[in-house]
């Protein structure tokens, strides 16, 4: 194998054979093709993209670079659900609940928070006694007796996106929708599934700004899904408003284990609702989307996916009754009256960050007490002296926060019509 060539052909806008991508990604987990050679690789995709095939083969060498989870004596079928990221997003945690509940098998790898997006792994974290360091023994375990697990990946899964991703950070090549799409499928498709489905979020507090882009790495994603034998479906969504009402991490779980209880947010449940009946479609235990929600609501309602949300809880090491201790509540009041515009989502994410409920960089300890609660959502009226947001977090880091979380709220004098929630659906056809 010549790197350098197959760089420069990539490069000169050359289409990459499998074999060849293969030997990329084969040399540089094994240190033949060095950091600087890789990056130069990553750069030329940025500026030259991927084709459909391409793409695929990325993603599976990348994904046969280290061990995958194999289901050999499992009678149903294994699935998963990934979101692109959000503030107040924790879609996962009774969702995760509700599928091991209809029969399937949820053999969740998730991750940490960095930056203005919270991590699964750092909600759960706040729930005593949770482990999320799990071997891959212990996981496969954990999803035969329980039915869903929820665990960060171990050194030996996808090595090969641990390594390029680390060296994407550094040289500003992450925003690449090739690249971003073999990092997200590499990793899900090492849990050995049967479907697959995608939460790909658009708006400001979204990695996805703009609609046509949440488009394009749905497609892409799919695709490379549906390639590698996997059944994959993609909803757009918005993210121009925190999903739930709350965002930070012990409060994060607080509002899931109250969506399990049947008192979850509507905007939160709506789209939980949503992933969790394409997975019931895609794997045949539900006949149409109707079907599959009603099969849901009715795991809430029988209380059983609560009871396996505990369940699972209790096999990772956690004690779902003991406290979760959260900051003290500061309400955001309005200055005037008016209609919520807009919020800047991405701002009430950094202003998180400064109350130490997330990252700046990797290896950042967190606050998982504080937060903040959303009291209005886009298109409400307020009137002066209304609270607009509940921070969770001492006076003194309140203070400090509470203009930028003002100033994220806008108001208007004119009515506002709130945004459309689920904006489109993508699959293979």
């Amino acid at each position: 194998m010549n790197p350098t060539f197959l760089i420069a052909k990539k490069r000169d806008g050359g289409e990459l054979a499998d074999g060849e991508i293969a030997d990329l990604i084969n040399g540089y987990v094994s240190g033949e093709v060095a950091d600087y050679q890789m990056a130069s690789f990553a750069m030329a995709v940025v500026c030259r993209g991927m084709s459909v095939e391409e793409t695929a083969s990325l993603t599976r060498h990348m994904l046969h670079s280290g061990v995958m989870l194999e289901w050999p004596n499992s009678t149903a079928a294994e699935v998963d659900k990934h979101s692109t990221g959000g503030l107040g997003d924790h879609v996962s945690l009774p969702l995760s609940a509700m599928l091991a509940s209809c029969g399937l098998r949820v053999p969740m790898i998730s991750g940490r928070g960095l930056g203005a997006t919270g991590g699964t792994l750092d909600k759960l974290e706040s729930i005593p006694g949770f482990r999320t360091n799990l071997s891959l023994e212990e996981m496969c375990e954990v999803v035969d007796r329980v039915g869903c697990v929820i665990n960060g990946a171990t050194e030996t899964l996808v090595p090969a996106d641990r390594k390029l991703y680390a060296l994407r950070d550094v040289t500003a090549t992450v925003e690449s929708i090739p690249l971003i799409t073999a990092s997200i499928m590499s990793k899900k498709l090492a849990e050995g599934l049967d479907a697959l489905v995608l939460d790909v979020k658009c708006g400001s507090g979204a990695f996805m700004k703009t609609l046509d882009d949440a488009q394009a790495l749905a497609r892409s994603m799919v695709r490379t899904g549906t390639l590698m034998g996997v059944t994959t479906v993609a909803l757009v969504t918005d993210m121009n408003q925190p999903l739930g009402r709350t965002a930070g991490n012990a409060v994060e779980v607080n509002e899931s284990i109250a969506a399990l209880q049947g008192d979850g947010p509507d905007e939160l449940m709506d789209v939980t609702m949503a992933l969790g009946a394409e997975l019931l479609v895609s794997t045949g235990v539900a006949s149409n989307l109707t079907a599959g929600i009603e099969q849901l609501q009715a795991t809430i309602d029988n209380g059983l996916a609560l009871a396996k949300f505990r369940e699972m809880v209790t096999a990772q090491g956690g004690n779902l009754d003991a406290p979760r201790p959260i900051a003290a509540r500061n309400d955001v009041l309005a200055t005037r009256a008016g209609h919520v515009q807009s919020i800047d989502t991405q701002e009430l994410g950094r202003a998180i960050i400064e109350l130490g409920g997330g990252r700046r960089q990797h290896g950042d300890e967190l606050d998982l007490s504080v937060g903040l609660e959303m009291q209005v959502r886009v298109g409400d009226r307020v009137d002066v002296g209304q609270p607009l947001v509940a921070i969770f977090a001492t006076e003194e880091k309140a203070s400090a926060v509470r203009n930028m979380v003002s100033n994220a709220i806008v108001l208007s004098d004119t009515s506002v019509r709130p945004p459309h929630l689920l904006i489109d659906r993508v699959t293979r056809h």
